[in-house]
């Protein structure tokens, strides 16, 4: 569980170039047209294609509800020049009651891809859930075709493996990729970088 610090949507967390705050109602028509991109929605495990306004309010409203009850983190992503704009979110969230494994799940919008905005984002994220919570590991499930999902994830640390089977959004069959890593060997990475916290420390 999350601590009640994260469960009112004042919560946000400040990186260089981002702010990672509660997704919103005004968000419906930026997350509609940015994740409603097929090239999106064929590289994640939780968004169907064609995405409509009535969905992407559902995940909003469901994302809200996660937060608020303190079973995960999800956040939407902002410029920090634009905070009122979405281009992207990301968040973890507990699979079940007692677990001390989070899910991570995310997606950036086409326009903002090559910047490198989501593994500051990521970094952000898992820094904070292992901080505020008493998940043993993060994982991440990656279609293996997903070239710039394994990129990403590699680069904040995470071996990726062989995964199994596994339903996608619209009840096909597709072979996953299991990426995971543990809160010790993150912690261990990011031991020679004390100041990484202090550079989003504006959890607020």
């Amino acid at each position: 569980m999350f601590p009640d610090l994260t469960r009112d949507d004042v919560f946000r967390i400040e990186t260089r170039r981002l702010w990672l705050r509660w997704p919103r109602a005004a968000d419906v028509a930026d997350f509609t047209r940015l994740a409603g991109d097929k090239a999106i929605a064929d590289m994640t495990t939780c968004l169907s294609h064609p995405l409509h306004a009535a969905d992407a309010e559902d995940f909003v409203i469901g994302s809200r509800k996660t937060n608020v009850q303190g079973h995960g983190l999800v956040l939407a992503l902002s410029p920090r020049d634009d905070p009122a704009a979405l281009i992207g979110m990301a968040g973890v969230m507990f699979q079940e009651e007692g677990s001390r494994d989070l899910i991570l799940g995310y997606w950036l919008g086409r326009p903002y891809w090559g910047q490198g905005l989501m593994n500051e984002a990521l970094e952000a994220t898992i820094d904070m859930a292992f901080l505020l919570s008493r998940a043993e590991s993060v994982r991440s499930p990656l279609r293996p075709d997903n070239e710039a999902g394994r990129k990403v994830l590699s680069r904040c640390g995470f071996p990726v493996g062989e995964g199994t089977r596994a339903p996608d959004p619209a009840g096909r069959k597709a072979r996953f990729m299991d990426a995971a890593i543990s809160r010790s060997d993150w912690l261990a990475a990011r031991s020679a970088e004390p100041a990484r916290i202090a550079r989003h420390p504006s959890a607020v």
